[in-house]
C-alpha cells in the first residue's frame, strides 16, 4: 500500500464538514464533560450529492474502446508467487513507536469523537466492565474510567503497553484499568464476561490490518448478552475522481526514470491503493455505498464481500481513479455520533484510498460507470486486502470494460 505525496493542505481545522442531504445527523462536539469549545456538525452517511471542479484543469482524451475479451472471467485473486513481504511481519512491531500514536492521537476527529461518545454518554459505562481492544497507549481506556466505568481492561499486544500501563499509573487510574500484554486471542481475563467492548480498529479502507476480527473474537467470547459494542456500525463507500496530474507522476513516470526504461514497474505501481487526501473538487460523480457492516451481529465472514455499483457522473470530465472511504457510528448513544472519513468531510489520518484505473474515461454527465468490487483477506496474509474491481462504461464518447486487481499491503 503507497501513500500519496501530500499535494493538499491536511490541517484538520481549514477543513468543512459535509452537511448536505443527509438522512441523519452525527454530531462532533468540541466540548467535553468540564465545559469549554464550539459545536459542529457532520452528516450520518457521506453522500456527495454536490460536487464542484474546474474543467480547464481535466486533459483531454481521445475516444476508446476496451476489448472485454482480455479481461479474465473468474472470481479468484492472482497468486502472489513468491512475495512474501506483507504487513503481518512489522503489524505489532510498528505500533511499539510513539509516532503512530501521536499521530491518531492528534487527529481531532477520530479522538475527539470517541471522547464525547464516553464523556456524554456516561449513562451507558457507569459502573461496567469495559474491554478495549487495541489499547495503544490507553487513551479509550482513561475516558471511560473518567466516565465512571466499574473497571476497564486493556488490551495491547505490542510494547506500548508498557508505556500505557505507566500513564495509568501517572494518571492515578490503576486502582480502575488493568492493562494486558498479549493478544485478544490468547490472554485470559480476570473476569468471565465484560459489558462494553470499545476499540479503534478501522485501517486505511477500513479493513487493512484485519483487527475487526479481532473485535468480534473478543465480542464472541466475553460479551454479556446485551452487551455495547462501540462503534457498532462501519459503511464503505466509492466514488470516482479526476486525477491526471498525480496519475502522470505515479504512474507515467516509470516510463522514462532519468533516461531509462523502467516501465515494466508500472503495473505493481498500478496494483499498489495510495492513502491520501483527495479534494472534493477533484470528485466527477455521486458515490455508492458499497457496505454496511453491524459490528454487533457480523460474523468474520461478512468482511469478505462482493458488492455492484453505480457512479453517475455529475459533470462531463475524465476519470482516473476510484476513491473508497468509511463512515463510523454509535448508534447506542444518546444521540447518533460518529464521523465520515470522506473527501467533503473534515480531515482524518486514514484520508481516502485511491485506486487508479488503467483507462482514462471520458465520462459524460448523467452517463454511469458500473461495476462491482470485490474484498477480501489475502489468503497467505490475512492482515493485507485483496481488491477487486470490474468496472465498464458505455458512453457517448468512452465505451470500456475492464478488470483490475489491487493489493492493500
Amino acid at each position: 500500500m503507497g501513500r500519496r505525496k501530500s499535494h493538499n493542505p491536511t490541517t484538520i481545522g481549514d477543513q468543512s464538514l459535509n452537511q448536505q442531504q443527509q438522512p441523519a445527523k452525527i454530531r462532533f462536539k468540541d466540548d467535553d464533560d468540564d465545559g469549554g469549545g464550539g459545536q459542529e456538525d457532520a452528516t450520518g452517511s457521506s453522500n456527495l450529492d454536490e460536487v464542484m471542479c474546474d474543467p480547464d484543469e481535466s486533459t483531454a482524451v481521445a475516444d476508446m474502446t476496451v476489448d472485454a475479451s482480455t479481461c479474465e472471467a473468474n472470481d479468484s485473486f492472482p497468486d502472489d508467487g513468491d512475495d512474501n513481504q506483507t504487513s503481518a511481519d512489522y503489524y505489532f512491531d510498528s505500533y511499539s513507536h510513539f509516532g503512530i500514536h501521536e499521530e491518531m492521537l492528534k487527529d481531532i476527529v477520530r479522538t475527539k469523537t470517541y471522547q464525547n461518545v464516553i464523556y456524554q454518554n456516561k449513562f451507558l459505562f457507569k459502573n461496567k466492565v469495559v474491554l478495549d481492544v487495541g489499547a495503544g497507549t490507553g487513551i479509550l481506556s482513561l475516558f471511560c474510567a473518567k466516565a465512571g466505568a466499574q473497571h476497564v481492561y486493556a488490551v495491547e499486544c505490542s510494547h506500548m503497553a508498557d508505556t500505557a500501563k505507566e500513564i495509568v499509573e501517572s494518571n492515578g487510574f490503576s486502582n480502575v484499568i488493568t492493562v494486558l500484554k498479549g493478544k485478544i486471542e490468547e490472554i485470559d481475563l480476570p473476569v468471565a464476561k465484560v459489558d462494553i467492548i470499545i476499540s479503534e480498529w478501522m485501517g486505511y479502507f477500513l479493513l487493512f490490518e484485519n483487527m475487526l476480527n479481532t473485535v468480534l473474537y473478543a465480542r464472541d467470547k466475553w460479551l454479556v448478552n446485551d452487551g455495547v459494542v462501540l462503534p457498532d456500525k462501519a459503511s464503505l463507500y466509492l466514488t470516482a475522481i479526476e486525477d491526471a496530474e498525480y496519475k502522470e507522476d505515479k504512474i507515467d513516470f516509470w516510463n522514462n526514470v532519468y533516461g531509462f526504461d523502467m516501465s515494466c514497474i508500472k503495473k505493481q505501481a498500478m496494483m499498489e491503493p495510495l492513502v491520501d487526501t483527495v479534494d472534493q473538487n477533484q470528485l466527477v460523480t455521486q458515490c455508492q455505498l458499497l457496505k454496511t457492516m453491524d459490528i454487533s451481529k457480523m460474523t468474520p465472514g461478512d468482511a469478505s464481500f462482493t458488492a455492484s455499483f453505480k457512479l453517475v457522473a455529475e459533470r462531463d470530465d475524465y476519470i482516473h481513479a476510484l476513491v473508497a472511504y468509511f463512515d463510523v457510528s454509535f448508534t447506542k448513544c444518546h444521540k447518533l455520533t460518529g464521523f465520515s472519513t470522506g473527501p467533503r468531510s473534515r480531515a482524518t489520518h486514514w484520508k481516502q484510498t485511491v485506486l487508479y484505473l488503467e483507462d482514462v474515461l471520458t465520462i459524460c454527465e448523467g452517463e454511469a460507470l458500473v461495476g462491482s468490487m470485490t474484498v477480501a483477506p489475502n489468503k497467505k496474509n490475512p492482515r493485507d486486502v485483496d481488491i477487486k474491481v470490474k468496472y465498464s462504461l458505455n458512453g457517448r464518447r468512452c465505451m470500456v470494460s475492464r478488470i483490475q486487481y489491487y493489493k492493500m499491503r
